[in-house]
């Protein structure tokens, strides 16, 4: 795989609380030179980088990011004003509560809402996978196919733990076979990358891998 095919599948990151503006414009900026898959930034972001990139950059967000316990109302806005300003892709966090107190189905009619308010836009599911036991795991990857939603994404990159192959694994044995899967959440090295991607992930949510590629012939 080639420096530019990896790129194509970096979701280019920065969701530290106190990004600033400058760093946004850093992460636009090199995403448009290396033609990365999508810049995921914070809500509050996405109408200034639109109103500033227009169609050159694929904004990504977050939705009841990072704690997933928002109630279901609230991710639905959060969605619907989030593609209104311009994002195309919306990674949202579970309820994790909801998932250990085994009620899976609740869960799943969450995403499906939330996959309506998408519409055709591209829906990330963020299962969190450090705090889930593996039968919990198991269960998202059938809600998450059952909601018809587009991606299982591991992580956040918030809890106490990221994406490991072990995970990418179990989620290829459960997930139908119209979701893809996003690895976040601890990815640094560039061997990190290359290996999450020769498991099968579609998309890598990293904010270091243009750096790590910048030298790469």
């Amino acid at each position: 795989m080639n420096k530019q095919d990896i790129l194509n599948h970096i979701d280019h990151t920065q969701l530290k609380p106190y990004a600033t503006w400058d760093d946004i414009v850093n992460l636009c900026d090199d995403a448009i030179l290396y033609k990365t898959a999508s810049v995921c930034v914070p809500p509050s972001y996405i109408k200034r980088i639109h109103d500033t990139y227009g169609d050159e950059v694929n904004i990504c967000t977050v939705i009841g990011f990072p704690l997933g316990y928002s109630i279901t109302e609230a991710k639905i806005t959060e969605t619907e004003k989030a593609i209104e300003d311009g994002a195309n892709e919306i990674d949202v966090v579970v309820n994790i509560s909801d998932v250990k107190n085994g009620l899976y189905g609740k869960v799943e009619e969450e995403i499906r809402e939330i996959k309506k308010a998408c519409g055709t836009h591209i829906l990330k599911v963020i299962i969190e996978t450090c705090y889930l036991n593996e039968e919990e795991k198991i269960a998202m990857c059938k809600a998450v196919t059952n909601a018809k939603a587009d991606y299982i994404k591991t992580s956040t990159g918030f809890g106490t733990g990221g994406a490991t192959i072990e995970d990418i694994r179990l989620f290829k044995e459960h997930i139908g076979p119209d979701v893809k899967i996003k690895a976040a959440g601890g990815i640094s090295t560039l061997e990190d990358v290359e290996a999450f991607l020769g498991e099968g992930c579609d998309r890598i949510g990293t904010s270091r891998a243009v750096e790590l590629l910048k030298g790469v012939e």
